[in-house]
């Protein structure tokens, strides 16, 4: 199994995000979460 830290999946989310041209809060919208939860994983504070 794989595994990846928070701060590396932070900056996965936040690059794919950015290539895209969405914001956090669009993003949050498509993936039904909170803009608060996209800024936890971008900051890697959280996966979940």
């Amino acid at each position: 199994m794989h595994t990846i830290d928070n701060e590396r999946f932070g900056r996965f989310v936040a690059a794919l995000r950015r290539e895209r041209g969405l914001t956090q809060r669009a993003l949050a919208g498509r993936l039904g979460v909170t803009d608060k939860a996209v800024s936890k994983w971008e900051r890697g504070v959280s996966q979940s």
